[in-house]
């Protein structure tokens, strides 16, 4: 999905947004805490948030919007990071199958590049909450729990939770749509691109890719605007 411009949005600082900073003396635990907290103050449509890609030096970053419902059972679903690869797409099934709505997007690497990856994932996340924001008015987010240290540009009330996919179900959900997604699409583009062993890496900034470009060079969804890149860039 290419990206041409960020559409003006509202502005969230009419509605409250509160990030917090979680002890790591203590393993989190990945549970409804968090939104059972946001649905006592009222909130009935609640949003885990997350994105995947943010540290490659290759390919979109990606993210996920999902909406749970209260019954939905996911025993042993935490942060994708955390899980098998047959672990996550067993998830990846029961999540689209228990969803009361769920929403993926994709922003390129030329947008990454020109507006910075921070920029773009929180892009991304935008986009997948618009994305639900199509569905009918009953589904529609009253409350987003992002992971991270940042909100999004949206009108409800939202949560940014560091450490989100360790903490919150919802969250976790989102970890493994946007994971399962990218890591698959990562599997297509080492057809396209081979020698750089992006099915096994993901983009990632590890030895092989490394090692792989530095004596292949850059392909057209490489980040020219991360380091590793921009160096080899210079003997071209």
């Amino acid at each position: 999905m290419r990206v041409n411009a960020i559409a003006a949005g509202f502005s969230t600082s009419q509605f409250p947004a509160h990030s917090y900073t979680f002890s790591m003396t203590t393993a989190p635990v990945c549970g409804w805490k968090l939104e059972n907290a946001a649905r006592r103050c009222g909130a009935l449509r609640i949003a885990g948030l997350d994105e995947v890609g943010r540290g490659p030096m290759f390919g979109p970053v990606v993210a996920a919007a999902v909406i749970l419902p209260k019954s939905c059972r996911l025993q042993g679903l935490t942060d994708s990071k955390q899980l098998t690869e047959k672990q996550r797409n067993a998830f990846d099934a029961a999540i689209r199958d228990c969803a009361v709505a769920w929403a993926v997007a994709v922003v390129d690497v030329e947008t990454i590049d020109r507006i910075n990856i921070r920029r773009a994932s929180l892009l991304a996340m935008r986009m997948a909450v618009e994305q639900l924001a199509k569905a009918p008015d009953d589904l529609l987010p009253d409350y987003l729990l992002i992971d991270g240290r940042d909100t999004i540009d949206w009108p409800c009330p939202q949560q940014a939770v560091v450490q989100g996919d360790a903490r919150s179900v919802s969250i976790a959900a989102a970890s493994v749509l946007a994971k399962v997604f990218r890591d698959r699409l990562l599997v297509e583009f080492d057809a396209i691109y081979p020698g750089y062993g992006l099915a096994r890496h993901k983009g990632y900034c590890v030895a092989e890719h490394l090692e792989a470009l530095r004596r292949l060079g850059p392909t057209p969804l490489h980040r020219k605007s991360f380091g590793p890149v921009a160096q080899r860039m210079l003997f071209e």
